[in-house]
């Protein structure tokens, strides 16, 4: 089913049954917070602050790509039923307006994004604003305020599991901003499939280059393939890795043409299943992290 037709079958979904069982079920205040994350990064976000508070539904899970994401049916009964809908903004979720609309959702919804400064490309923003540590705080604070708005009688709970939250981010940031620093500018230099590490790049002192812009829906041409190539030449760049959620083909094919070897495999949009190397958000960052460095110091 394409996205459309989904889309246009949500109506018929979100009946009456739906918002009956929502007047008629356990009082909001006395049940957990129904919460309806777009992706498995803002998801594990959420849970993090929230902790039990919580029941935590995302919409694109593990492994799942939100820039060409088509919403299920049972997505939107989801969001039917939610009490907050968080969601990363910056043009990532295209198709989220559409299914909040055809749900009936009546919840709280957050942009968590709100009050980052994207990096522009081509004059469009760049979604990836948790590649940043310091950004992904503002998306804690964004989250806290929306989760107390919501739950005020829980407020001094949610303060105290942000507030540890925010204080691991702090420890890490620190930690990766020394260790990438004591790097020299020629090592600080990569190339991945999509331009979704550009806030990490700037972060951090990194040389970023990809043959795809910021959405992993973007055509590859062999103009592209053939700059990264000879950039890569050029450079001497010696870490170039594939992305979990991509097609690894296209960076197989650059490291062939360019005679680099491929350091490892990052997580740009998407968590890993659960017991994997990036299962937390805070996992994601720390395995990139750590890939990176192995390949810019040629271990």
């Amino acid at each position: 089913m394409n996205r459309a037709t989904a889309l246009r079958t949500l109506a018929a979904l979100m009946a009456a049954p739906l918002s009956a069982s929502r007047a008629q079920g356990t009082p909001a205040t006395a049940r957990p917070l129904r919460v309806v994350a777009s992706f498995s990064i803002l998801g594990d976000m959420v849970r993090q602050v929230a902790g039990p508070l919580a029941e935590i539904h995302t919409l694109v899970g593990p492994g799942g790509d939100a820039h060409v994401f088509e919403p299920r049916p049972a997505d939107a009964q989801k969001l039917a039923q939610a009490d907050l809908v968080v969601l990363n903004g910056l043009h990532l979720e295209g198709w989220l307006d559409r299914l909040i609309q055809a749900s009936g959702f009546k919840g709280r919804r957050v942009v968590a994004s709100e009050g980052v400064t994207p990096r522009l490309l081509d004059g469009h923003p760049d979604p990836h604003a948790w590649q940043s540590l310091r950004l992904a705080a503002i998306y804690v604070r964004n989250i806290q305020s929306a989760l107390k708005a919501v739950r005020p009688q829980e407020a001094a709970r949610i303060d105290q599991q942000a507030g540890r939250y925010l204080a691991d981010i702090q420890a890490l940031d620190t930690r990766v901003r020394a260790q990438i620093g004591a790097l020299t500018a020629a090592q600080r230099r990569a190339v991945t499939t999509h331009d979704a590490f550009g806030y990490f790049a700037a972060e951090y002192g990194v040389t970023w280059l990809a043959p795809q812009g910021w959405t992993t829906a973007e055509e590859v041409s062999a103009k592209d393939v053939a700059r990264v190539v000879r950039e890569l030449r050029a450079q001497h760049v010696r870490a170039l890795f594939l992305e979990r959620a991509g097609d690894p083909r296209l960076m197989q094919q650059i490291a062939r043409e360019a005679g680099v070897r491929i350091g490892g495999e990052l997580y740009a949009d998407t968590l890993s299943p659960a017991g994997g190397p990036a299962d937390t958000y805070l996992h994601l960052f720390e395995h990139n992290a750590k890939t990176m460095l192995q390949a810019m110091r040629g271990s």
